[in-house]
């Protein structure tokens, strides 16, 4: 069967199938066809210690599982729909990111302060994410939600790349993440969060920037 198709920018048709079944975001389904079914999901695929812990810090979004045999359709709130393709390698993003991902993706939850210590937590309140982040792991595709789409920027060792915590979207790869600020205190008084601190991403791989500072 085919995969992911986008129908335009803001919707898009997923095939399911026994073997190829999804989770999606709930309220997102728009329409379908076949016989396709749609159930709460409190894993989303996740173990029930990562489920705990974001349910804890109380960042859980709920998500049903999709399956049947048909094509389905989703959106979320006119928001830009951006399709992932992984090949064994993990994602890192936000759970209200998350429009719908294959059920073969291993999903789980890392603690912001496992990447840049105490300065992942810091990052997680001054850009107005919790303290848990979504992985997504293995091979298949997922969708991600976005202000104004996004855009891929490569990061490497050479190449650092330095994005608005508000625009960060998600990154992929083997990559280091950590708040830098480029202004003292005295100089941040009055100004936005974006405007003081930078995310700093080096290493391998790519970062996904929306073209706003919007939150979901």
């Amino acid at each position: 069967m085919p995969g992911y198709q986008s129908i335009n920018s803001k919707m898009l048709q997923v095939p399911v199938a026994p073997g190829q079944e999804v989770y999606s975001r709930r309220g997102a389904m728009l329409a379908y066809t076949g016989s396709v079914s749609f159930a709460p999901s409190a894993t989303a695929g996740q173990g029930i210690g990562g489920t705990l812990g974001r349910a804890v810090a109380g960042e859980r979004t709920v998500m049903m599982h999709v399956t049947g045999h048909g094509t389905a359709m989703f959106g979320h709130a006119g928001l830009h729909v951006e399709v992932v393709h992984l090949s064994g390698d993990t994602l890192y993003v936000e759970a209200d990111r998350l429009l719908v991902h294959d059920a073969s993706l291993q999903v789980g939850t890392m603690f912001m302060g496992e990447q840049g210590g105490v300065r992942g937590v810091i990052r997680g309140a001054v850009s107005g994410q919790g303290l848990f982040t979504t992985t997504l792991s293995g091979h298949g595709s997922c969708a991600l939600l976005s202000h104004g789409g996004v855009m891929e920027l490569p990061i490497s060792p050479q190449r650092p790349v330095h994005v608005d915590p508000q625009a960060y979207v998600a990154h992929r790869g083997e990559v280091q993440n950590k708040l830098t600020t480029a202004m003292g205190l005295r100089d941040m008084v009055g100004r936005g969060a974006g405007e003081g601190f930078q995310l700093q991403l080096s290493g391998s791989g790519v970062v996904y920037v929306q073209a706003s500072e919007r939150k979901i």
